[in-house]
């Protein structure tokens, strides 16, 4: 196991895996660790140097939420995780809260960002479009099965019930997953989207019941040149059982290649 102490001294946990390609980020959503990319890592593994780690509560990481936490705290970690894999410069992925997280991060680190996935996510909800009352009580109750039947299609869960079930949030306490909402629902980047000017691709389910894809027409409006994939039929895990998803992610990064540093290590 690979341990990083984070701006404040709270241990995190993350791994590399790949040996070729540019360096890529997998920042997971609200509640959830690394097992979230389960079902796509192996792929990616074979395209990118791939980074991914446990949110603090989440996992393998520490548990340590001081005063009220945000999404760009959470923006921290991740620019945190990246210099302790030993990368000047990645492409970040986010996926729901994780692409709330990936707007901070290239919002606050440029420097540090080369392309930006974001996936099923919103600018905030002051300025979004909101979940229906349903989704939001599931996030509530954190019910494992009614978050996967939002996330997954029921083809899919019924095919890939070990993978389904690794996707569900997995927070160290009931404590950590409220302060995983709490950020996630006070995000608001609508004022700084448009100072991003990394090549963004945004891609959403057409289905999606946590985070409307309406919102992704948002955020394609509000960062300069985004680039938009809807797919027809996605939950909020849109790459299961879409493939596409995957192939136009890896597309887009090829043509939009890093110059990157070499891993100091």
């Amino acid at each position: 196991m690979t341990y990083l102490s984070s701006f404040d001294g709270t241990r995190l946990w993350f791994d590399v895996v790949g040996k070729d390609g540019d360096p890529i980020l997998l920042i997971a959503g609200n509640g959830c660790d690394h097992s979230v990319w389960n079902s796509v890592l192996e792929a990616f593994a074979k395209e990118h140097q791939v980074i991914y780690y446990d949110h603090r509560g989440t996992g393998k990481s520490d548990d340590n939420f001081t005063g009220t936490w945000s999404t760009r705290d959470f923006a921290r970690d991740a620019a945190c995780v990246v210099r302790a894999a030993g990368f000047e410069r990645v492409h970040a992925y986010g996926h729901s809260m994780g692409g709330r997280v990936a707007q901070w991060l290239a919002i606050d680190h440029p420097e540090a960002i080369g392309a930006l996935v974001l996936g099923a996510t919103s600018l905030g909800e002051k300025h979004g479009v909101p979940r229906p009352l349903e989704a939001t009580r599931a996030m509530m109750s954190g019910d494992p099965a009614a978050l996967q039947r939002m996330s997954y299609t029921d083809e899919w869960i019924e095919q890939n019930s070990e993978l389904a079930k690794g996707g569900a949030p997995n927070p160290t306490s009931r404590e950590s997953f409220m302060a995983h909402l709490a950020a996630s629902t006070s995000h608001d980047t609508w004022e700084e989207l448009p100072r991003i000017s990394n090549p963004t691709l945004v891609l959403h389910g057409s289905d999606d019941q946590i985070t409307l894809a309406a919102n992704a027409e948002l955020i394609v409006d509000r960062i300069p040149g985004a680039q938009l994939l809807l797919i027809h039929g996605a939950r909020h895990v849109y790459w299961a059982g879409f493939p596409q998803a995957n192939d136009a992610i890896f597309a887009f990064l090829r043509e939009t290649k890093l110059q990157a540093l070499p891993r100091a290590l």
